[in-house]
Protein backbone atom coordinates (compact mmCIF):
# COMPACT_ATOMS: atom_id res chain seq x y z
CA UNK A 1 0.00 0.00 0.00
CA UNK A 2 2.89 2.75 0.68
CA UNK A 3 4.41 1.70 -2.68
CA UNK A 4 1.13 2.48 -4.68
CA UNK A 5 0.62 5.85 -2.13
CA UNK A 6 4.16 6.76 -3.15
CA UNK A 7 3.54 6.24 -6.65
CA UNK A 8 0.43 8.17 -6.71
CA UNK A 9 1.79 10.93 -4.89
CA UNK A 10 4.96 10.97 -6.89
CA UNK A 11 2.20 10.87 -10.45
CA UNK A 12 0.28 13.97 -8.57
CA UNK A 13 3.60 15.82 -8.25
CA UNK A 14 4.30 15.54 -11.95
CA UNK A 15 1.00 16.50 -12.96
CA UNK A 16 1.09 19.47 -11.14
CA UNK A 17 4.44 20.47 -12.07
CA UNK A 18 4.33 19.77 -15.71
CA UNK A 19 2.08 23.27 -16.43
CA UNK A 20 4.49 25.38 -14.34
CA UNK A 21 7.22 24.01 -16.56
CA UNK A 22 5.66 24.39 -19.93
CA UNK A 23 4.45 27.49 -19.35
CA UNK A 24 5.98 30.00 -21.88
CA UNK A 25 7.80 33.46 -20.05
CA UNK A 26 6.77 36.76 -21.72
CA UNK A 27 8.50 37.28 -25.25
CA UNK A 28 9.45 41.01 -23.95
CA UNK A 29 10.16 41.48 -20.47
CA UNK A 30 8.23 44.29 -18.83
CA UNK A 31 11.52 46.70 -18.25
CA UNK A 32 12.01 46.48 -22.44
CA UNK A 33 8.16 47.02 -22.84
CA UNK A 34 8.65 50.16 -20.45
CA UNK A 35 11.87 51.13 -22.20
CA UNK A 36 10.53 50.89 -25.88
CA UNK A 37 7.28 53.04 -24.74
CA UNK A 38 9.60 55.93 -23.50
CA UNK A 39 11.66 55.47 -26.68
CA UNK A 40 8.46 55.92 -28.56
CA UNK A 41 7.01 58.85 -26.39
CA UNK A 42 10.33 60.77 -26.43
CA UNK A 43 10.63 60.15 -30.47
CA UNK A 44 7.32 61.60 -30.86
CA UNK A 45 7.64 64.63 -28.82
CA UNK A 46 11.05 65.47 -30.61
CA UNK A 47 9.17 65.55 -33.86
CA UNK A 48 6.78 68.17 -32.75
CA UNK A 49 9.21 70.02 -31.33
CA UNK A 50 11.02 70.03 -35.04
CA UNK A 51 7.92 71.09 -36.26
CA UNK A 52 7.22 73.74 -34.24
CA UNK A 53 10.14 74.91 -34.27
CA UNK A 54 9.90 75.34 -37.95
CA UNK A 55 6.83 77.18 -37.43
CA UNK A 56 8.14 79.59 -35.48
CA UNK A 57 10.64 80.84 -37.94
CA UNK A 58 10.55 84.27 -38.79
CA UNK A 59 10.71 83.84 -42.10
CA UNK A 60 8.48 80.77 -42.52
CA UNK A 61 5.58 82.75 -40.64
CA UNK A 62 6.31 85.64 -43.37
CA UNK A 63 5.82 82.89 -46.10
CA UNK A 64 2.81 81.29 -44.45
CA UNK A 65 1.11 85.34 -44.15
CA UNK A 66 1.67 85.60 -47.42
CA UNK A 67 0.00 82.49 -48.52
CA UNK A 68 -2.91 83.41 -45.95
CA UNK A 69 -2.89 80.35 -43.66
CA UNK A 70 -3.04 80.23 -39.57
CA UNK A 71 0.75 79.18 -38.39
CA UNK A 72 -1.44 79.43 -34.60
CA UNK A 73 -3.62 76.68 -36.38
CA UNK A 74 -0.96 74.85 -37.37
CA UNK A 75 0.82 74.25 -34.24
CA UNK A 76 -2.32 73.45 -32.60
CA UNK A 77 -2.63 70.74 -34.93
CA UNK A 78 0.79 69.40 -34.60
CA UNK A 79 -0.24 67.70 -31.45
CA UNK A 80 -2.92 65.86 -33.13
CA UNK A 81 -0.27 64.24 -35.30
CA UNK A 82 0.64 60.67 -35.01
CA UNK A 83 2.52 57.67 -36.51
CA UNK A 84 3.87 58.03 -40.05
CA UNK A 85 2.33 61.54 -40.80
CA UNK A 86 4.01 63.02 -37.44
CA UNK A 87 6.79 61.14 -38.48
CA UNK A 88 7.35 62.12 -42.14
CA UNK A 89 5.92 65.98 -41.86
CA UNK A 90 8.89 65.93 -38.80
CA UNK A 91 11.45 64.98 -41.26
CA UNK A 92 10.15 66.99 -43.63
CA UNK A 93 10.20 70.28 -41.25
CA UNK A 94 13.74 69.17 -39.84
CA UNK A 95 15.00 69.36 -43.63
CA UNK A 96 13.50 72.69 -43.95
CA UNK A 97 14.98 73.86 -40.92
CA UNK A 98 18.33 72.51 -41.73
CA UNK A 99 18.02 74.78 -44.88
CA UNK A 100 17.45 77.67 -43.33
CA UNK A 101 19.88 77.75 -40.32
CA UNK A 102 22.64 76.78 -43.25
CA UNK A 103 22.20 80.19 -44.80
CA UNK A 104 19.79 78.75 -47.50
CA UNK A 105 17.44 81.73 -48.66
CA UNK A 106 13.94 80.63 -48.74
CA UNK A 107 13.44 80.19 -52.63
CA UNK A 108 10.44 78.37 -54.18
CA UNK A 109 11.06 75.02 -53.14
CA UNK A 110 11.40 75.85 -49.32
CA UNK A 111 8.37 77.95 -49.95
CA UNK A 112 6.58 75.17 -51.37
CA UNK A 113 7.88 72.78 -48.60
CA UNK A 114 6.23 75.35 -45.67
CA UNK A 115 3.32 75.76 -47.67
CA UNK A 116 2.53 71.93 -48.15
CA UNK A 117 3.32 71.23 -44.46
CA UNK A 118 0.99 73.82 -43.37
CA UNK A 119 -1.79 72.38 -45.97
CA UNK A 120 -1.31 68.49 -44.17
CA UNK A 121 -1.79 69.85 -40.52
CA UNK A 122 -4.33 72.16 -41.45
CA UNK A 123 -6.17 69.47 -43.19
CA UNK A 124 -5.75 66.80 -40.51
CA UNK A 125 -7.12 69.40 -38.14
CA UNK A 126 -10.11 70.18 -40.19
CA UNK A 127 -10.36 65.83 -40.55
CA UNK A 128 -10.50 65.59 -36.81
Amino acid sequence: MKVVRRTLAVVLAVLIAAPAANAQSHVISKNALDKAVQERVARDQSDREAIRALLQRADVREVVAKAGLSVEKASAAVATLEGSELNEIASQARQVNDQLAGGATVVITTTAIIIILLIVILIILAAD
